[in-house]
């Protein structure tokens, strides 16, 4: 769901793929002018005991795009997003995460595990990826 997709996030799935209705539902409740929280999406998944996936598929599907990104990523006006990297990175951090890393991304899950783990904000460990120069992939919802 990139921005270059605006409009367009039904097609990155197959013809024929319906709609969760209780889902939609939720979604719909949530989102405001086409848009939905990060945090309110991950919400709906965990009360519907549903995978972020399968929530980020329904929202292709209705066209809403995804804000406000925990990792600080994107979705924040005016500048797109809010991460900057971090001034110092802590050995044990920096090992957590080149651990995770497989060919310079490491996956959204797997920032949110280490920011469990350590006991730190998500876009602490966003930071210190920047840092590190490595690139956050694989969204849990599907935006990027």
């Amino acid at each position: 769901m990139t921005h270059e997709d605006a409009g367009h996030y039904a097609a990155k799935h197959a013809g024929g793929t319906k709609l969760a209705p209780g889902v939609a539902e939720a979604i719909r409740k949530k989102a405001r002018d086409g848009r939905i929280t990060c945090a309110a999406a991950h919400k709906i998944a965990t009360d519907l005991k549903m995978t972020p996936a399968e929530v980020g598929v329904t929202m292709d599907l209705m066209e809403i795009c995804l804000n406000k990104c925990q990792m600080g990523l994107f979705g924040y006006t005016p500048d797109r997003r809010i991460v900057k990297p971090a001034s110092d990175v802590s050995a044990k951090l920096e090992t957590a995460i080149k651990k995770a890393t497989v060919d310079g991304r490491i996956a959204c899950l797997s920032c949110w595990e280490i920011a469990k783990d350590f006991k730190i904000a998500k876009i602490d460990v966003a930071s210190a990826c920047e840092a590190l120069n490595i690139k956050v992939s694989s969204c849990q919802l599907g935006a990027f």
